[in-house]
């Protein structure tokens, strides 16, 4: 499914809000109020976008507190967006992915930092060979406390690595679901090419840098 070379295409007539003009329908989703998740049996909603949602499933599936991390679609002005339509690069909304937690174990802002430390946070519009808005880094915030916790997180990692980061910050309004083929892909499909090549030692490079945030079970 992945393309090790991905086509820019229609993406870049969109193109990230950062990069260039942002049409109205964007743009009202930019300055929208943010949509709060309610606790759901003790268990908390956080949504992000870094890239393929393979990738970005596994890494956050693997740490702990994390109890599901789902694949789908974020941060457009399009109703039901799909894979092949979010692909485009039209319906504004980037690959996501929603990560259902236990607070008590893991917190938002220690998932701000696994979100920061698995991706290239200074690449534009995509990760690693993904390129085009519906690749683009974007973390949704549910009220002001963790938008100031992502904008906080973000200062600091600018500075640190004395460049521009390339996260967009979006309040979340909601998130669609993706289709069922692409649910837990990297654990179903560890031999495909993309995987392989790419979801697998983005993982794997994670892992090396956070061993205090894996499973036990991810640990060996």
């Amino acid at each position: 499914m992945k393309k090790l070379l991905s086509v820019l295409s229609l993406s870049l007539i969109f193109s990230c809000h950062n990069q260039a003009q942002v049409n109205p329908e964007q743009q009202a989703v930019i300055d929208a109020e943010p949509v709060e998740v309610p606790l759901e049996d003790g268990k908390a909603r956080a949504y992000f976008a870094s890239g393929c949602f393979w990738c970005v499933e596994a890494v956050y599936e693997s740490v702990k507190g994390v109890e599901e991390s789902i694949s789908g679609y974020s941060g457009g002005f399009t109703e039901n967006p799909t894979y092949e339509a979010s692909n485009t690069g039209r319906t504004g909304h980037a690959e996501a992915v929603e990560i259902i937690y236990d607070p008590e174990v893991i917190s938002f802002s220690e998932l701000v930092d696994v979100y920061f430390g698995s991706q290239n946070p200074t690449q534009v519009n995509g990760q690693g060979p993904d390129h085009g808005s519906q690749y683009r880094s974007i973390i949704f915030y549910q009220n002001d406390e963790q938008k100031k916790i992502i904008e906080d997180k973000k200062a600091a990692l600018a500075k640190e690595l004395d460049a521009t980061i390339a996260a967009e910050v979006y309040p979340f309004q909601k998130f669609w679901v993706g289709e069922d083929y692409h649910q837990n892909y990297e654990r179903l499909h560890p031999n495909q090419g993309y995987i392989r090549n790419v979801s697998i030692p983005r993982l794997n490079k994670f892992k090396a840098k956070f061993p205090e945030l894996l499973k036990e079970e991810e640990k060996h």
